[in-house]
């Protein structure tokens, strides 16, 4: 029997190794307040012990290696909660478990997230990562909203686009973590952002 899937299966698992050291290394400098205004490919190599283009080869840039620890959180704190945004047929029992769904990811890794965000308004190539997220939440609200103007005919297709706007305020991480102190858990925020979307809807129906 070929040697050569044994090598290759010891190269792969190898490959894997270094990206979790990288993504690892990334993440310690995130929430290194020592460190943090040092978000660099060149800090992120030293922190996790490998040469600069070895970070490259893995995540091709910076935004690249941002977007990794994005999936990483995503895949944790944000996608076991989506399919009973998906599968709600009722539009408003959806957005409060869109709601739901954010407000858990936000609280999954509040450090980090209130890092990456920012550097966000100091790294052009991190902000624009952070828009790109932001505009994906953005566009679960519209077809929410969508799916509730196609059912009761409010929010009106005039008005749809800026009650958007508002519950995309709403459900920022900014407002999730503003709200969250020493007082008012998790769960606390989380049903005051779920009252002030439903005076919103129900504000657009008297319009």
């Amino acid at each position: 029997m070929s040697p050569r899937p044994y090598r290759l299966g010891q190269r792969q698992a190898a490959t894997e190794q270094t990206r979790s050291r990288i993504l690892a290394a990334a993440r310690e400098i995130l929430t290194d307040e020592s460190a943090v205004l040092a978000f660099t490919i060149d800090a992120v190599a030293r922190r996790a012990g490998v040469a600069r283009m070895t970070v490259y080869y893995q995540f091709r840039s910076k935004r690249g290696l941002l977007e990794a620890i994005f999936d990483d959180l995503a895949n944790r704190g944000l996608v076991p909660h989506l399919p009973a945004v998906f599968h709600q047929p009722d539009p408003r029992l959806a957005l409060d478990a869109l709601i739901d769904a954010f407000c858990a990811f936000w609280a999954s890794d509040r450090l980090v997230l209130r890092r990456v965000r920012s550097l966000a308004a100091l790294d052009p190539e991190i902000g624009e990562s952070v828009r790109a997220r932001d505009e994906r939440r953005r566009e679960h609200l519209h077809n929410i909203l969508k799916r509730l103007s196609d059912k009761d005919g409010h929010p009106t297709p005039d008005a749809l686009a800026g009650i958007a706007d508002v519950l995309h305020m709403l459900t920022s991480f900014e407002t999730f973590d503003a709200l969250v102190t020493d007082r008012r858990g998790i769960g606390s925020a989380t049903t005051i952002i779920r009252t002030f979307a439903d005076q919103t809807l129900r504000q657009a129906e008297k319009r």
